[in-house]
């Protein structure tokens, strides 16, 4: 029915280096970077993968995979990430699995990408960061570095919602507010970052990737060591898309599965620039009108990784889905009729789903892979409020 990408167009084997996937330039993974010397975000090529003996079964945590790392981390800082649950609930007429990731420690799945960057950090050098985020790449950031006895600023905007603003601030960091969108947010935390603190962004460090890549590995060990036939994620600035691109992409380079699943991206309507991308077939920015959304995780409107993401879709025989926002309501209504409190963001993976399913674009005997990823506890009443109109 859809394309699969049954070869990888490329495989590296061993990564020593960063790369600057526009002009090739390479910079060696031994020394912290975060952007390439003409100012774009790094990437770092395909490993070699691992196999099932490869696994360490004595780490309850996705440290079970570090063997799929590009770089030796002697002593890793970690809460336990990982290692989260996949639940089989009837849904929208069939039975995806949702992958509860917003079970990991700080309460979404930016904890497995916080957890090996800031490691791999810590272990070369690095004591103080800082961090911009609107909400959970914020809260992740700021525990982690407690965990691991760094220190942390994190610049947030000031629309960005109490309860993860007072996350932050419980974890010891100090939290810079910054008026105005969410790019001024980064703007302040670049220009503050320099020789004392280093600019430790989920969203430009390569690094951050290596440890949502695990997302693949886990669900490769939870179905038995097989892929599943679809993945959905909710995608903003795409970690977990790419991720799961990476993850799988070695896994085949590997020989331990016979074929990629298809990447389905999920976005709103109000806030969707890489549907407006690939729906246009190109890998460059469209110009599509920006809103607010219930889905805030999700509003990222100038995406740093788009062509990334789009040849992950692509290469995959994925598609994006781009939801109103009565979809995302509904959708969050049905995942708490089901005992799964989550907030919004998720819920537009789960709409999608729906939109997939009703569509033919999925059949419900094939596995789906929902991805869940931040809790509704971060969000709770407008969670309370979003359902109570749905329900009303």
């Amino acid at each position: 029915m859809n394309a699969r990408l049954a070869v990888p167009l490329a495989y590296a084997g061993i990564v020593s280096s960063y790369v600057d996937p526009v002009d090739g330039s390479t910079y060696p993974l031994g020394e912290p970077r975060w952007r390439s010397d003409a100012g774009r975000p790094l990437w770092i090529e395909l490993g070699s993968g691992l196999g099932r003996n490869d696994i360490d079964t004595s780490a309850h945590s996705l440290w079970r995979y570090r063997a799929a790392l590009p770089v030796e981390i002697a002593s890793p800082i970690t809460l336990g990430e990982g290692c989260t649950p996949l639940i089989e609930p009837s849904f929208a007429g069939g039975t995806p699995l949702f992958k509860a990731d917003w079970m990991n420690p700080t309460g979404s799945f930016k904890d497995r990408g916080t957890s090996v960057m800031l490691s791999y950090l810590r272990d070369r050098g690095i004591r103080s960061i800082l961090e911009d985020s609107s909400g959970n790449g914020g809260s992740s950031v700021a525990g982690y570095a407690a965990a691991g006895g760094l220190e942390a600023t994190i610049f947030a905007p000031e629309a960005t919602s109490a309860a993860k603003l007072a996350q932050v601030q419980a974890y010891g960091a100090r939290l810079e507010l910054v008026p105005g969108a969410r790019e001024q947010s980064q703007n302040a935390a670049i220009a503050a970052s320099g020789d004392t603190a280093f600019y430790a962004s989920h969203n430009w460090q390569a690094f951050f990737l290596q440890g949502t890549k695990s997302l693949a590995y886990e669900l490769w060990e939870d179905l038995g060591f097989r892929a599943p036939d679809n993945v959905i994620v909710p995608v903003g600035a795409g970690s977990s898309l790419l991720g799961c691109f990476i993850g799988f992409r070695e896994l085949l380079g590997a020989g331990q599965i016979t074929r990629m699943p298809r990447l389905y991206a999920a976005q709103p309507v109000n806030c969707s620039p890489v549907d407006a991308s690939f729906t246009a077939g190109v890998d460059v920015p469209v110009e599509r009108p920006v809103a607010p959304t219930i889905a805030e995780g999700t509003a990222i409107a100038h995406p740093l990784r788009l062509a990334q993401m789009i040849r992950a879709l692509r290469e995959t025989g994925g598609a994006t889905i781009a939801l109103a926002e009565a979809e995302i309501s509904r959708a969050l209504a049905d995942l708490c009729s089901q005992g799964l409190f989550v907030e919004p963001t998720s819920a537009t993976a789960a709409a999608a789903y729906s939109r997939l399913l009703s569509s033919g674009a999925i059949a419900p005997a094939e596995t789906t892979v929902v991805l869940l990823t931040g809790a509704g506890l971060k969000a709770a009443e407008p969670v309370r409020d979003i359902v109570s109109a749905v329900r009303s």
